[in-house]
């Protein structure tokens, strides 16, 4: 059975919920699930943008054939060649074969090397400001090049003053019945989830997607539909102002994220003093185990917080494993204008601090403060003074 939501008097989304997915690309944990949003407008030529996971095609094909009520499809528009947007998109042009797919060139390049079936008799090529009328609509093309494909391209309606934004402005979550943002408690209940999503999908696009950004500053926009999560119809300054945050590496919030790494407890003991000194001066803490919490909650923690600090042991003569693991994910990631605090524990040969900052060194704009603070195995009175002297810089710094 079909499942629709209006959106304007002449758009539907005809997506789908996926609850059953538990990575996300194969590494983000999703255990609220996450949509695939594909939007159906009903002029006087029919347009569809976007398709739907594999996984979700079922539903889809059920809820595009009742959305169209029997009207052939004229148009689709492929924003995304991302197997979760793009997957079903040989099954939607067999079905229809009077639909014509508008898509720029590396679109073309990509729905060859995706699907075995030859459309290219098929497409409409488009390119940056090219624009397409379909009786009341009229749309406009903006290319979003690193957003995060080179592919990725926008939508501008300028009837009804809708972006179709791609992977821009969405969010992990199933949408669980509701379309709307203003529908939930976005700014609370949802944000941590769209800021994971944007600093381990697109965070390493900064500079990319403060072009797009400039280029939307430009429109008149009403709606901006999502390809990921709600669409959004009021309120979404504060959502944007988010973005140009993330995306310009600018801290949202004073205060230290202490992440660590530790095989018998030692490690986590001078985490734990750390923490409670930073927050007896008045120091917002954030802390995760990275045995225990997976890397995209740490790398969005990472972009939030102005100060970091990784705590590690000394393993086979280099960092912990999960440890290695989150620096090198933080480092692909090319987050920046960060503080970094070092603290490694080694008990004969330690060299964790060393490698740590080898792995962030290279970073743009981040500063280091201080040695790295060294455990020999268990904290004794000498590292407690140190973790005094440390929490005293610090709690300067983000305090100043």
């Amino acid at each position: 059975m079909y499942c629709v939501k209006q959106i304007t008097g002449d758009m539907l989304w005809v997506g789908a919920d996926d609850r059953r997915l538990a990575f996300f690309e194969g590494v983000y944990a999703v255990p609220d699930g996450v949509s695939y949003n594909s939007y159906l407008i009903l002029d006087e030529q029919t347009v569809l943008f976007d398709t739907v996971d594999k996984a979700a095609e079922a539903q889809f094909f059920e809820n595009l054939r009742y959305g169209l009520g029997g009207r052939p499809l004229d148009y689709l528009v492929i924003s995304h060649m991302e197997p979760d947007h793009a997957a079903t998109v040989e099954g939607l042009l067999l079905r229809h074969p009077e639909t014509r797919v508008v898509c720029n060139d590396k679109i073309r390049v990509m729905l060859a090397r995706y699907f075995a079936t030859d459309f290219s008799e098929r497409l409409l090529i488009v390119a940056e400001g090219d624009t397409l009328c379909t009786g009341r609509h009229n749309f406009t093309f903006v290319m979003a090049p690193m957003v995060h494909w080179p592919e990725v391209m926008m939508t501008y309606d300028a009837a009804d003053k809708i972006l179709f934004s791609a992977d821009a402005f969405g969010s992990f979550g199933a949408l669980n019945g509701r379309i709307f943002a203003d529908e939930v408690d976005f700014m609370h209940e949802y944000i941590d989830e769209a800021r994971r999503y944007y600093t381990n999908i697109v965070g390493k696009y900064g500079p990319q997607v403060q072009a797009v950004l400039n280029k939307a500053a430009a429109l008149d926009i009403a709606y901006i539909c999502p390809l990921h999560s709600f669409v959004w119809r009021q309120g979404f300054g504060d959502f944007i102002a988010k973005y140009a945050q993330w995306s310009s590496y600018t801290p949202e919030q004073s205060g230290v994220m202490i992440a660590y790494a530790s095989v018998y407890g030692h490690t986590e003991n001078a985490a734990n003093i750390l923490a409670a000194k930073l927050s007896d001066r008045g120091v917002k803490v954030k802390m995760h185990d990275t045995s225990v919490i997976p890397a995209s909650y740490i790398v969005a923690d990472a972009f939030k917080y102005s100060h970091l600090v990784f705590a590690a042991t000394t393993y086979n003569m280099g960092v912990f494993v999960t440890m290695e693991n989150l620096l090198h994910d933080i480092a692909a990631h090319a987050l920046r204008n960060r503080k970094i605090a070092l603290i490694e524990n080694g008990s004969w040969a330690p060299v964790a601090g060393k490698l740590m900052r080898q792995i962030l060194e290279p970073l743009k704009d981040m500063t280091f403060i201080g040695a790295p603070l060294l455990v020999p195995s268990a904290l004794k009175q000498p590292q407690l003074e140190e973790l005094e002297a440390l929490a005293d810089a610090l709690a300067a710094d983000v305090l100043a």
